[in-house]
């Protein structure tokens, strides 16, 4: 199906400067709602944060389901820029202590700024209010994004010094992924074992699906994992999930009921496999892990119509990844993004499943066609002028290319495309031959320093139109929760700091 080009343009250009149109009776009543509580102070504060979710992230996302995005119809709407102190093109763990703490910092610092001074994060302020503190992450909660917000390492590799600030920081409910390296097996000097910690200082820890959906508020403070973890301790991609699976949504909604008190809270929520997804420049996966996230939004949306006066909602990115171009020459001017619907897995279970059992069994070119036909739509007979999803000869033996590649056991590497990590031949050119296909493109392989949009919603909402950086985000968070909005110092020993 052809993207309607008369009925969109207007509101795709709109939405590709991450403005936003007031449309309809509802959204002018979410308008109102957010004006009424203006002047008062926040007592639910949420942040979502999509990791490499820039302004082209949303827009495809938005075009493949074909309308606007929960985050797109808040009445708030900003541009954020998002260089780090040292350098243009930030990284996951300066941007993210930029939004936690409105300073500027060092790529790979957590929680400090560029002199390893300790900065105080809106979560541990929000606990010193005597509000409830959760994190919530796609990824590990060790990684950079949710780490920021609870650690102060010079180094987001830290990861079992900051297993162990997870387990000091008295916090109320982390959930998502796993944890990096509890014990200390990459540590150069080990601290004992952090999960242990975690359970001494009253953690519940919990990995069992049904288990974590009968957790009730008494229960008291949390840490819980999806069961399966299926790259690097994060959960596994949206496309991948089965029934057995926690979502990022439902984990969100898990946060909320464990959360809620008198006091209020602060709840971080974190899409971390958007950012996963555009490194290995799969479009199908960042689009879907996206729509996953804004339906975690929407968990917060459902609280805000019960509390309009007390509630913010905020919505970022730290920065974009991949370089996401909407529009490839390949499919002139038009856009067919329905076709990343027969797209069936990942990358990353193409790689570590279907293409390893693949190997394992011997084959060729010829017996891994029908494969790719089935888990990713393309098509080996037919005329591609008539249908664009066939492949031409060109595509087929450029395919057959990174099949011998992927067969011999070559990876795509550094010296290749300066990617991040590496990645298997076939599965990168499987799903840039298909991206091309929608009438997508990708200019890069890492973050790009393009601005990203904020969203916002209720109470100091209004503070987060316009034009401003991500040291912004926070500070006008602080506002809006009655802190003074600045930078708060934190003494060495109480940030828990580690420089090695």
């Amino acid at each position: 199906m052809k993207w309607n080009v008369k009925r969109s343009v207007i509101w795709m250009l709109v939405l590709a400067l991450g403005l936003s149109l007031a449309g309809g009776c509802a959204r002018e009543e979410a308008k109102t709602k957010a004006e009424a509580g203006s002047g008062k102070t926040a007592k639910y504060v949420f942040l979502f944060i999509g990791d490499g979710m820039g302004l082209p992230q949303r827009a495809a996302s938005a075009a493949y389901i074909g309308k606007k995005l929960a985050i797109d119809a808040m009445p708030a709407q900003g541009i954020t820029t998002t260089f780090a102190n040292n350098r243009f093109i930030t990284g996951s763990a300066a941007s993210a202590t930029a939004l936690a703490t409105g300073v500027k910092t060092n790529i790979n610092y957590i929680g400090v700024d560029p002199n390893f001074k300790p900065v105080k994060t809106v979560a541990e302020l929000a606990k010193e209010q005597g509000k409830k503190v959760g994190i919530v992450s796609s990824v590990s909660v060790d990684h950079a994004t949710p780490a920021a917000f609870y650690a102060h390492v010079k180094t987001r590799k830290m990861y079992h010094e900051i297993d162990h600030a997870l387990a000091d920081s008295g916090f109320d409910f982390f959930a998502g992924g796993g944890l990096k390296d509890p014990t200390g097996k990459k540590s150069k000097a080990p601290l004992g074992d952090a999960l242990k910690k975690a359970e001494h200082n009253g953690y519940k820890v919990v990995t069992d699906k049904q288990a974590f959906m009968a957790l009730k508020p008494g229960d008291g403070k949390i840490l819980a994992w999806n069961n399966w973890l299926q790259d690097d301790q994060a959960l596994p991609y949206v496309m991948d999930m089965t029934a057995d699976d926690i979502t990022l949504p439902e984990f969100t909604a898990k946060a909320i009921e464990m959360l809620d008190n008198d006091k209020g809270f602060f709840l971080m929520v974190e899409g971390g496999k958007i950012d996963w997804a555009c490194h290995a420049n799969d479009a199908a996966a960042s689009i879907r892990n996206t729509l996953s996230f804004d339906d975690s939004v929407k968990q917060a949306l459902a609280f805000y119509d019960k509390h309009p006066g007390e509630t913010l909602i905020v919505v970022t990115g730290d920065h974009e990844c991949g370089g996401l171009t909407l529009g490839f020459a390949g499919t002139h001017y038009e856009s067919y993004y329905n076709v990343l619907g027969g797209q069936k897995v990942s990358f990353q279970k193409f790689t570590d499943e279907i293409l390893k059992d693949f190997k394992a069994k011997g084959g060729s070119f010829e017996d891994m066609k029908p494969v790719i036909a089935a888990q990713f739509g393309l098509k080996f007979e037919g005329d591609p002028k008539a249908d664009h999803m066939v492949l031409a000869d060109f595509e087929v033996k450029e395919l057959e290319n990174a099949f011998n590649r992927s067969m011999s056991g070559d990876k795509i590497q550094g010296g290749d495309y300066l990617l991040y990590g590496e990645y298997d031949p076939l599965s990168v050119t499987l799903t840039h031959l298909l991206n091309g296909k929608a009438g997508l493109g990708w200019t890069s392989y890492k973050h790009t320093g393009v601005p990203v949009s904020t969203s916002a919603i209720g109470v100091g909402s209004e503070a987060f139109n316009g034009s401003y950086d991500n040291v912004d985000v926070a500070l006008r968070m602080m506002s809006a929760m009655g802190i003074d909005p600045k930078p708060h110092y934190a003494s060495a020993t109480g940030a828990q700091v580690a420089a090695n």
